[in-house]
């Protein structure tokens, strides 16, 4: 049967059109006023809003409601109560009040708050994002009602990602609309980041991911042989979609349609066995919550169908890792996109003026943005030949680039590069005009024509940490820029110097060509751009003087809440490497090496079994030997991280994070080394999980 998209497109979210149909006038009029304009929201009105929204979602099937948040660990959180009111006759009553749709109080002690809450401090409250719809959550075997919410210490702190986030976007808001005042526009009252993030995934068939303790433990493989064939013949990329496949994304998006999720793009991926979906944009902090139910949906379909969804930047060594590219735009009320250049880019000086403040800001805090990309998964795959570098540079392509060069050259830009037609040769083929400017893979932050594309974030992230960022150095930026135009007595001139002035104090930030290369790495630290190499090499920026000032000014964080989130950054790293390193050892002591001994006395039975009968047996016997010289240095790296690891969990913090990266991760290899020569050399059904190809070719 087909499904009617239009017919589920959001029917499980509490949407405008459902607050309108269901709402008084009055109370509609003012729950959109507080949407839209931030107004206080009036208790009468949350009452009312209360009581529809219990109504329409006992409809839907929901006995249940959660203030659903996002906390430290990425994921989401929930803790789910009934509509039920208890009466003294032994009945009962379904209600809802506003109270409980605004507030709500969960443990604060048992989250990662980095120092900010006491264990014995447990009060935490959750606050409504009314900006954001209430959904349905419909599963095989419930349905809940979800509340977006931010989640908040009793003290007042930020618990969560997305306070932190609204505070950005909040900021942001305020410096653009000063910009857009001085540029005549009067009527704008409302600006937001629009945001489109792609996401990768793997799929493998859920019977071997249970074989597997590595995936299971660690969302990644910790060992594994390449296969005879990888992803070197391009075949995957855009190929065929198989039909198993295909029948998870078809429930995939049915699901994601009924939670209002605009899902429209779907291939395959470069890896075999890997595959990409990519949404329409939406306001910055929809499109976060939008993209942790692309998660946790994509999981839960593909368990339901017999599948695992793996999210891990990089779950299998040798092939292309996940990503997330977080597109990033900035839009008035009006349906301006302030990051459209137009026809004519170097006669739209309002463009320019928030092009310069973008590269001015990436340029003076690559840092931060390099941070907001950092977890243990994505230490990975940044900077290998298939993400963007760990080196934050901006890619504008060939007619804002020849724009840039004639301000830094000459002043002024007189000219725009346009697109040329494109002819095929073939006379059937229609012409066209083809797009001003190329695209670069490998650029971590690159303009697509109306948008930038942050391409380092990992595919586990929330992206609510680099919107974060992102929002707040472009803020910091625009603040200085709006302060110094303001007191100018000839806004035309002052505004056109100074994009010149930026631009060319920033250029070094721009690089359009291969970030793929060594050359590169040369010639950025020529320029002086960082280049850090892992996650712990970032954390240490998110508290330096520069950026607690800039945070701070615009009440996005405060010291305490990053010295807070530099603690969770290294305990989430140490943790991530200890359980890897402590499945590491379990699998190879008590399968790889039992597995390898067992094949070596069969072996060896048979060596004996061949003398006995006069026959050549020399080519076991350097089988056997080359088994036994690789399960000896097996053995021996298996003691070295088994000794290594309790000296790492002894220590804390930054010092406990560094020696997990540079001895435990380190160990790690040694130990898989020769384990992965060894599945090459035990017969494949003694080998006591399945290989790579088998995961990866037979979904």
């Amino acid at each position: 049967m087909k499904t009617d998209v239009k017919k589920i497109f959001g029917s499980n979210v509490f949407n405008d059109a459902v607050m309108k149909e269901r709402l008084p006038k009055a109370a509609y009029k003012k729950m959109k006023a507080t949407i839209d304009a931030g107004a206080e929201l009036d208790p009468e009105v949350a009452d009312i809003v209360a009581h529809e929204m219990k109504e329409w979602a006992l409809e839907k099937g929901a006995t249940h409601y959660t203030h659903w948040f996002q906390p430290l660990t990425g994921i989401t959180a929930e803790k789910h109560d009934a509509f039920i009111d208890p009466q003294s006759d032994g009945t009962t009553l379904l209600r809802f009040s506003g109270k409980e749709l605004i507030k709500g109080e969960p443990d604060a002690s048992s989250f990662p708050s980095g120092g900010l809450r006491a264990t014995f401090e447990a009060r935490g409250y959750t606050a409504w994002d009314c900006t954001s719809p209430a959904f349905i959550k419909e599963t095989p075997h419930s349905t809940i009602l979800c509340i977006p919410t931010a989640f908040c210490s009793y003290k007042g702190e930020a618990l969560d990602k997305k306070t932190p986030l609204l505070r950005s976007m909040q900021a942001l808001e305020i410096q653009v609309l000063r910009i857009l005042r001085l540029f005549g526009n009067k009527t704008a009252k409302h600006v937001t980041t629009s945001v489109g993030p792609e996401q990768e995934y793997f799929l493998v068939d859920k019977e071997k991911f249970l074989k597997r303790k590595d995936l299971i433990f660690t969302g990644r493989t910790l060992f594994g042989a390449m296969p005879p064939k990888g992803q070197e013949m391009d075949d995957h990329y855009f190929g065929v979609i198989p039909e198993r496949v295909l029948g998870f994304m078809e429930k995939f998006n049915e699901e994601l349609w009924k939670l209002g999720i605009s899902a429209k793009t779907q291939h395959n991926e470069v890896a075999p066995a890997q595959h990409e979906i990519a949404p329409i944009y939406d306001q910055n902090n929809i499109a976060t919550d939008h993209n942790q139910l692309v998660m946790e949906t994509a999981q839960r379909v593909a368990d339901e169908l017999g599948l695992k969804c793996l999210l891990h930047e990089k779950p299998f060594a040798g092939i292309n890792g996940s990503g997330k590219h977080n597109n990033w735009s900035i839009c008035t009320d009006e349906g301006e996109n302030l990051l459209d250049p137009g026809e004519t880019p170097h006669e739209n000086m309002q463009f320019l003026l928030f092009l310069a403040a973008i590269l001015r800001a990436v340029d003076e805090h690559a840092d931060l943005l390099r941070l907001s990309a950092s977890t243990p998964g994505n230490d990975h795959r940044l900077g290998a030949n298939e993400a963007p570098p760990a080196i934050i540079s901006v890619f504008l392509g060939e007619q804002l680039e020849d724009v840039v060069e004639q301000f830094v050259d000459n002043g002024e830009a007189t000219s725009s590069l346009e697109g040329e037609e494109y002819i095929s040769g073939v006379h059937s083929l229609p012409h066209f005009q083809k797009d001003a400017t190329d695209r670069n893979r490998t650029s971590p932050f690159a303009f697509t024509g109306n948008k930038f594309e942050f391409r380092m974030v990992g595919s586990t992230q929330s992206i609510a940490d680099p919107n974060t960022v992102l929002n707040t150095i472009v803020a910091e930026v625009l603040s200085d820029m709006a302060d110094r135009l303001e007191a100018s007595d000839d806004l035309p001139m002052a505004i056109h110097d100074m994009i010149k002035d930026t631009i060319a104090a920033h250029k070094r930030i721009i690089f359009n060509g291969n970030g793929y290369s060594d050359e590169w790495v040369a010639e950025a630290e020529r320029r002086g751009l960082p280049n850090l190499h892992s996650m712990v090499d970032a954390i240490p920026t998110l508290t330096t003087d520069k950026a607690v000032k800039m945070f701070e000014k615009f009440g996005v964080y405060t010291k305490e809440e990053l010295e807070s989130r530099v603690e969770v950054l290294y305990e989430q790293y140490s943790n991530t490497i200890n359980i890897e390193g402590l499945a590491t050892l379990d699998i190879a002591k008590k399968q790889i090496v039992p597995a390898v001994m067992k094949y070596q006395r069969k072996l060896a039975n048979g060596v004996a079994e061949l003398k006995t009968v006069g026959v050549d047996s020399s080519v076991q016997e350097k089988l056997l030997e080359d088994i036994t010289a690789n399960l000896k240095d097996l053995f021996a790296a298996i003691n070295k991280l088994e000794a290594d690891i309790p000296e790492a969990q002894a220590l804390e913090s930054e010092a406990q994070a560094r020696c997990y990266h540079d001895t435990i991760f380190t160990d790690m290899s040694a130990v898989r080394e020769p384990a992965d020569k060894l599945e090459m050399l035990v017969a494949k059904e003694d080998w006591p999980m399945p290989s790579y190809g088998d995961l990866i070719f037979e979904v």
